[in-house]
């Protein structure tokens, strides 16, 4: 404890003024840095849980110590990506497709790797009017299921064959996404024999089995409608 000594009264009252005056001033300027910083520690906390580029996600089926194949698509567009409608580019590094109003179809790129059971893992983004994208597996004679991913929701859903009539579309699993556009997102699809999961950074897990998915895929296909899909850190681990 210590005390201070003024000789000047005239000093010390206006200290004492001054102190009276801005101490209000002081305390409403506490309380708002206060609610600033519980503010931004709570943004912080809360971002990279809904959105985040190329994040590790742990394998529901397998274990990812090895990737067979690996796209970052610095160096153009891979042979293997085959754009069937749309437009497809890179942009800064990243495979963008766009629907084209004169295919008046949705934009669709295959990415020709034969495969059965494999992990699959990618980042994404959607930008302008986008509102989602499909990532599609078929079987030799057509369409066998797909991961609809839309804002606010992610489906697996096994596709209705063409060849019945009485065929329909099945929804295996779907559950709530928060998917913001402009913003990266990652996302882990594997399939093992009767098995589909689909797994999101932002924690999303989705499980599905059906006896039909037990088949030999000719490739992968990227299905989107819209102004913009990005497509990046894309790779595949066969097992």
């Amino acid at each position: 404890m210590f005390f201070i000594q003024f000789e000047d009264a005239d000093l010390l009252q206006s200290l004492l003024c001054l102190t009276l005056v801005f101490s209000p001033v002081f305390c409403e300027f506490a309380m708002w840095s206060r609610i600033l910083i519980c503010g931004v520690v709570l943004l912080c906390l809360t971002w990279p849980a809904c959105a985040e580029k190329n994040k590790e996600i742990k394998g529901h089926f397998f274990d990812r110590d090895s990737v067979g194949v690996s796209e970052s698509f610095e160096q153009g567009i891979p042979k293997k990506c085959v754009p069937v409608k749309g437009s497809w580019e890179i942009r800064s590094g990243a495979l963008v497709g766009k629907e084209l109003k004169a295919d008046q179809h949705a934009a669709v790129l295959n990415y020709q790797v034969p495969n059965r059971d494999s992990a699959v893992h990618f980042s994404f983004r959607l930008d302008g009017e986008s509102t989602g994208f499909h990532f599609s597996l078929n079987h030799a004679k057509g369409h066998l299921f797909r991961v609809v991913v839309g804002l606010d929701r992610v489906a697996i859903k096994l596709d209705r064959d063409k060849k019945d009539p009485a065929s329909k579309i099945m929804v295996l699993a779907d559950g709530p996404a928060e998917i913001r556009k402009g913003a990266w997102h990652t996302m882990l699809v594997e399939m093992k024999g009767q098995e589909v999961s689909v797994q999101m950074d932002s924690g999303l897990s989705l499980q599905a089995k059906h006896a039909k998915l037990a088949v030999d895929k000719p490739n992968y296909r990227f299905v989107t409608r819209g102004e913009s899909l990005s497509i990046d850190d894309f790779n595949i681990d066969h097992h």
